[in-house]
């Protein structure tokens, strides 16, 4: 007979359960789904208007609750820290642009154009925010460091990712047009600006509420990923993309999340970071954002161009949190 004091035995399924969430993040769960209904049930005539209509409000909503959340006191004070931060943004925005740059030297008979497109726009966005943090934290890094530097480089995303879109992608997706420009401004600088100036009022009331801004963030994610699979059906944007292709894609993927964590891990050291500060660095500067990119995407890029950019960007979101959970457990471990 078992001993009286023994816990309850846990189901096996609940700990499968459990296994799959600590590898696989509910939100590229839900895209995928999405993607699928997007593909079997596109949106057609005056429903896709009426879905463009409500895309681009959610857009907006979006990143003014980005702008009212961050607090714009803690970005001000971390940057007395610049050799953290100052790389960090390197980092980001520096040698993660190198790295796509080098992306586009794949044959095309192994990664088709337009996924090299997309891996380079993925190398022009900014941080993760809940992500870096949160493995900072398990890694046992300098999380207050972390916090200011994904929210700084998140801040600097807003204008610099555009204007990084139209220097290193102009030639493939004939720049930004003044429509886009006015997308940008509209859509994304403007609604961000409003939201920073009425941070001091609703920023503690909406950090206060992280359930709620979660919730509007994926809401929107979702939405613009299934409006943009249903242009992709509608145009065909899709039909090259082949289990091979994917294949190959996650291979790409792998090789710079790898390339990005060594380069971050290595550099922390030689520039004197100690171990809190490299752990920042390394969690912050190895990631891009998926919350930030699709909806960026579909104010930046033609609904066909816009589809094939959002595939690597999913792609390498599943990646970074796979294996940056594994690096941080076990620097939390050695820690």
């Amino acid at each position: 007979m078992p001993d009286d004091d023994s816990g309850p035995a846990v189901p096996r399924s609940s700990a499968v359960l459990s296994r799959v969430r600590a590898w696989v993040d509910p939100l590229v769960v839900m895209i995928v789904a999405v993607l699928v209904v997007g593909l079997l049930w596109p949106a057609r005539g005056g429903f896709a208007e009426v879905l463009e209509v409500v895309r681009t409000g959610a857009i907006v909503v979006l990143f003014f609750l980005y702008g009212a959340r961050m607090p714009t006191h803690e970005v001000l004070r971390g940057l007395r820290n610049w050799r953290l931060q100052g790389s960090m943004l390197a980092a980001t925005y520096v040698v993660f642009p190198v790295l796509g740059l080098a992306a586009q030297l794949v044959p095309d008979a192994f990664l088709a154009p337009e996924l090299q497109t997309g891996l380079l726009y993925l190398s022009l966005l900014p941080s993760t925010v809940q992500a870096s943090i949160v493995f900072t934290s398990l890694a046992r890094g300098n999380v207050a460091g972390a916090i200011t530097g994904a929210t700084i480089s998140n801040v600097v995303g807003v204008l610099l990712t555009p204007l990084l879109v139209t220097l290193l992608l102009g030639a493939t997706t004939g720049g930004l047009d003044a429509g886009s420009v006015r997308g940008v401004v509209l859509q994304i600088l403007l609604p961000f600006v409003a939201g920073q100036l009425v941070e001091r009022w609703l920023g503690p009331w909406l950090r206060a509420r992280p359930l709620l801004t979660r919730v509007c963030d994926r809401l929107v994610i979702l939405l613009v990923a299934y409006t943009s699979v249903s242009e992709a059906q509608a145009t065909g944007a899709w039909d090259h993309v082949t289990l091979a292709a994917l294949g190959a894609l996650v291979v790409v993927c792998s090789v710079l999340l790898a390339a990005m964590l060594a380069l971050t891990w290595w550099s922390g050291a030689r520039i004197g970071l100690d171990r809190g500060d490299r752990i920042a660095l390394l969690m912050c500067g190895s990631k891009k954002s998926l919350a930030t990119g699709l909806p960026m995407a579909a104010v930046l890029f033609s609904p066909v161009v816009a589809a094939s950019v959002a595939l690597p960007v999913i792609v390498f979101h599943q990646i970074q949190l796979a294996t940056c959970a594994v690096v941080a457990r076990r620097l939390g471990a050695v820690g």
